[in-house]
């Protein structure tokens, strides 16, 4: 009798370990390492499909880095480090153009236009973009989507560059606020919440938003290397499916719900900045609804770049953009 309870106790035992081990297996998740251009509430519906389990739904686990500037994102993306970059577009067409073999590939886009927010030392509600007439502006890395849109914006205004007004693209953005804090430029362009931040403190304040005033571009997206969608294109697809759905939860949510959802990103920043931020972007459209790159978004983008002095060619559609996850996505995802 003793022996036929411990061979019963035995089989027990041996049939829910076959069980835990089969569920350990179901919930096996797939890292993925993301590189992101810069840490900004600018990139909301990011950080909401991670905290919101959306990735996790699709089976992936993502390690997310800070690459502290689109040229190194890139170079991370194409030495292997990471497998998929988060910046401008701008970065895929620049490798394109150089003639590399396996080049990025731009497969979804998330922000919908201009993120940054140009500071001025003084509150001024009456400021006009004539006012940066033989000004210094600290304008970001020279090539990148902020010192481009910051151009195309001031040409818009009837302002050149070099002539009527200087941008200084001598740092990198990560350096900027301290550099206009300790004196140096008459503006600066900064992200959220950094710009609130400044403001709070006294320290700067926003006098215009870049978004409003250049319109609808193409400003940062998500790439990988042709060879990774070529291997692996169900992991692509459902990293898209996961940003989709952020896209969508984000759209469909409060400044105050949307917030709260990415505090965890932002441990350390006051509700109220989170609030205001987020509350500014939406309120001008910053946040796509869907992960598609249109072709004619891509072609201004590269027209805007190309009289920025910043392109000597025009990269095709094509070769340097795919929509086929982003559509999918769309077509699947309801």
């Amino acid at each position: 009798m003793k022996n036929k309870v411990m061979l019963v106790l035995i089989v027990l035992v041996l049939g829910l370990s076959l069980v835990l081990s089969g569920c350990n297996t179901q919930t096996e998740l797939t890292k993925v390492k993301v590189s992101e251009v810069t840490h900004s509430i600018f990139y909301a519906p990011q950080y909401a499909a991670l905290t919101q389990g959306f990735f996790k739904e699709e089976g992936l686990e993502i390690e997310l880095t800070n690459g502290a500037g689109a040229d190194k994102v890139m170079t991370g993306v194409l030495s292997g480090q990471v497998d998929i970059g988060f910046a401008g577009p701008e970065a895929s067409v620049y490798v394109y153009n150089e003639g590399k073999e396996d080049h990025s590939v731009v497969f979804a886009q998330l922000t919908n236009g201009d993120g940054t927010f140009l500071m001025g030392r003084k509150s001024d509600t009456q400021f006009k973009w004539s006012d940066l007439e033989g000004k210094t502006v600290i304008g970001g890395r020279k090539g990148g989507m902020p010192a481009i849109v910051l151009q195309y914006v001031l040409s818009k205004n009837g302002l050149t560059n070099g002539k009527d007004v200087f941008i200084d693209t001598t740092m990198q953005f990560a350096a900027m606020p301290g550099a206009f804090m300790g004196g140096q430029g008459d503006y600066v362009i900064i992200f959220e919440p950094t710009a609130s931040s400044m403001e709070k403190e006294g320290k700067a304040y926003i006098v215009a938003s870049l978004g409003k005033d250049s319109g609808e571009i193409p400003y940062t997206a998500y790439f990988t290397k042709k060879s990774t969608i070529e291997k692996n294109p169900e992991l692509i697809q459902k990293f898209t499916n996961a940003i989709y759905k952020g896209q969508r939860w984000v759209a469909n949510h409060s400044p105050e719900e949307i917030a709260k959802a990415i505090k965890p990103q932002f441990p350390e920043e006051k509700d109220e900045i989170l609030v205001s931020s987020v509350k500014r972007y939406k309120e001008q459209n910053s946040w796509k609804t869907d992960p598609v790159l249109n072709e004619k978004d891509f072609y201004l983008l590269q027209q805007i770049i190309k009289d920025a002095g910043e392109l000597n060619k025009i990269a095709p559609y094509k070769n340097v953009v795919t929509t086929r996850f982003a559509e999918k996505s769309v077509q699947d995802i309801k």
